[in-house]
Order: structure tokens, then C-alpha cells, then sequence
């Protein structure tokens, strides 16, 4: 198909430059031609961007797999995505690693190796899968032992001073913030008083479900390290009987992946890597398991790069909170320093009272205690230095 505004012979020329490459002579390319041009560079030209080295410096390089993943499935058919991953396999010398116990064995695995291998885990040959499992468990299983205790310790205390209750024992037990936020409507301005037409307080102790937990993650190629940290901490969240968790990844399309958390692998297994972005759709679907928003915190882990409407998402964002939901949006759950994010939107999110921010790891427990609690975002945000 011409382009237009392009003769048949400009045509065959753009054609033949994405066929030949840079020495060509046609000139730069621009737009979707470029990101074409490059995502094919780098997997058959071993430049500066090529997506790897091989065998076991394959892990420093594992952050641009993901992401030129990611790209490849936005750019092509589907039947052109399964050549482009097979061939992947080879020239990033991960077919051969997962296959050769002594090189997986001197092969440090780490969060970004993970993301990796789960992004090409389509393509991946039979007799390669049972290793790929193996390599992410390792990974998985490492971030458990660091995290996974004091995240326990630091939720169940959070949810016994979170518990409520609509009749407190006594004023002491009254928790006055949730309260005044609860018969807001109930104001009289005339008077200059507010009405309470019910008191929550806090329950000093109490069986049964006390908060809810929502996960929503972006599995967008950029997203790929956060989507491994988030399925663990999904999967320690799910331990908590006191605590009803749900685990759920998005592209263009929304995976339910709840029923997968009693063990992370086959959550993490459960998610498809790369493609689009569909912030909207994801939130409506939260909407649907939302059924005590004032118990409810939603974590929404994105770059905020909406491939679909941002009027809608922030539209729904705004409708949650609104609603009572506690919602907090990570750019980014890693250890990669500042993350690249979409400024507009975080800057809309500010401006409705949604906190935005990067959160190391070792930080999500403390922002999950605090949010489960119902501090002021404010609070926490600054508390974790690092307020947006």
C-alpha cells in the first residue's frame, strides 16, 4: 500500500530502505517507519541498540529485551511477532541457557532476566519451558525471602489499627478523619455544622476480611520488571486471610490473574508481556470487583503511556476516589532509579488528590501499611521521599 502523498517508485525506495537498512541511500525514515527500521536494527544489526550480548551477560542487558518486545508487538502482524521472538531466542543466547544446565547454573538471575523470559515465554520450545519456570522461581523466591516477612508483619499490623466499626465502645475508639469524610454530605452550611448520620470506628479486634486490595499492572514491554515485583507482593498479599487480594494485568486486553496467587510463577506465567496500553478498559474492570470502596485500596502500576483514552482514565480514576477507593499509582515498582512516565497525565492525577511516584521495592510494604490504614496520601508520599 502507497502512503500517501507518495509516487510508486517513493513507495518501492521506503520499502527497499526498510529492507536494506541504513547504507541504502534513501535517506532517514520518520514516524512508524522509523520505530520499524530501528526495532528490526536491533535484532539483526548488532548495533549500539541491539537488544543483547550473548550467553551470561545476557541479564545486563535484559531491560531493552522487554522493551524492544514490547515495540515488536505494537509494530507487527502476529504471524511476523512469532518469527521475531524465535529468532530472539537464538541471538540473545536464551534458548541456549535455558537449555544448558551449567551455564542457567552460572547465570545470576535477577528481576530484569525474569521479565525476559517471561516476554518471550510464547516462543519458547517445550523442552525449554521447565527451565524458564525454574529461573523465574529462583527470582521469585529470592524476593520472597528479602520481602515477604516484614511485608506480613507491617499489613496485619496496619489492618489492627484499620479495623472499623459503625459502634465504637467508646469515644476513644471513634475514628474521627473517616467519620467527618463519611457525612460530608450531611454538612449544614447555614449552621456552620456537620451532622453525622453514622460513626466509624476503629474495632480492637475482629475475625473474618478487613480490607480489600486491588493490583492493576500494565504489562507493556517498559513495565516488565514492576509486572515481576507485583505479581510476589500480590502473591504475600494473598497469604493474609484478613486481606481479599486481586491480581490483575493489562495491555490492550485484562487478565484476571487472582485465581494464579497462591504461587507467583504461575501468576507472573499467566500475564503476556508487551503490546499496548489500555489504562481505561483495565479500570473498568477493577470497577466490577470493587464492592466496599471505603475498604478498598486500588494500585495502579503504569507509566501512564494510555494508548487508549486519558480523558476516559482519569475520568475513572477520578469516579474511584470519589467513590472512597484508596488510589495510588506507581510510574514504576523497581529498583531503576527515575522512571520514564507520561508527566501530563501524573500532573492531572496531582491535580485530583491521586498521588503518583517510582516506589522502590523495599518501600511497598510502608505504602501499603499506610494506605490500608487511610492516612492522607500527602503524608505518606512525603514520608517516602518520594513525592511527585
Amino acid at each position: 500500500m502507497t502512503h500517501p502523498g507518495t509516487t510508486v517508485s517513493d513507495e518501492r525506495l521506503r520499502r527497499w530502505r526498510l529492507v536494506l537498512g541504513e547504507p541504502s541511500g534513501y535517506g532517514p525514515l520518520h514516524g512508524r517507519d522509523a520505530r520499524v527500521d530501528s526495532a528490526l536494527a536491533a535484532l539483526y544489526d548488532g548495533g549500539p541498540d541491539a537488544t543483547a550480548p550473548r550467553g551470561a551477560t545476557l541479564g545486563d542487558s535484559s531491560p531493552r529485551v522487554a522493551r524492544w518486545l514490547g515495540e515488536v508487538r505494537d509494530l507487527f502482524p502476529s504471524r511476523v511477532v512469532r518469527v521475531l521472538q524465535a529468532d530472539a531466542l537464538d541471538r540473545l543466547g536464551l534458548r541456549r541457557m535455558l537449555l544448558d544446565p551449567g551455564l542457567a547454573e552460572a547465570v545470576r538471575p535477577d528481576v530484569h532476566l525474569a521479565a525476559a523470559v517471561l516476554a518471550l515465554a510464547d516462543s519458547l520450545p517445550e523442552e525449554a519451558r521447565a527451565p524458564a519456570r525454574a529461573l523465574v522461581r529462583r527470582v521469585t523466591d529470592d524476593l520472597e525471602e528479602r520481602l515477604a516477612h516484614r511485608m506480613r508483619s507491617e499489613l496485619r499490623g496496619a489492618l489492627d489499627r484499620s479495623a472499623r466499626t459503625r459502634r465504637p465502645r467508646s469515644a476513644a475508639d471513634i475514628d474521627w478523619h473517616a467519620t467527618i469524610r463519611r457525612n460530608l454530605r450531611h454538612y449544614v452550611p447555614e449552621r456552620g455544622v456537620l451532622v453525622p448520620a453514622s460513626v466509624v470506628g476503629r474495632a480492637r479486634s475482629g475475625p473474618g476480611v478487613r480490607g480489600h486490595v486491588v493490583l492493576a499492572v500494565d504489562q507493556s514491554g517498559s513495565m516488565a520488571a514492576s509486572l515481576v515485583y507485583a505479581g510476589v507482593f500480590a502473591s504475600v498479599l494473598a497469604s493474609l486471610r484478613s486481606l481479599d487480594t486481586r491480581l490483575v494485568a493489562f495491555g490492550t486486553d485484562v487478565a484476571d490473574l487472582t485465581d494464579r496467587l497462591s504461587d507467583p510463577v504461575d501468576a507472573l506465567f499467566g500475564a503476556s508481556i508487551g503490546g499496548g496500553t489500555d489504562v481505561g478498559r483495565a479500570l473498568a474492570y477493577c470497577e466490577g470487583l470493587i464492592t466496599d470502596p471505603a475498604e478498598t485500596v486500588l494500585v495502579l502500576i503504569t507509566d501512564l503511556h494510555e494508548g487508549g483514552s486519558s480523558e476516559e482514565m482519569l475520568r475513572r480514576l477520578a469516579a474511584l476516589r470519589s467513590a472512597g477507593v484508596r488510589v495510588v499509582v506507581l510510574p514504576a515498582l523497581a529498583d531503576d532509579g527515575t522512571p520514564a512516565y507520561h508527566a501530563e497525565n501524573a500532573a492531572a492525577l496531582a491535580s485530583l488528590g491521586i498521588p503518583a511516584f517510582a516506589c522502590p521495592p523495599d518501600d511497598f510494604p510502608d505504602l501499603m501499611a499506610a494506605a490500608l490504614e487511610g492516612r492522607p496520601p500527602s503524608e505518606w508520599s512525603r514520608e517516602l521521599g518520594n513525592g511527585r
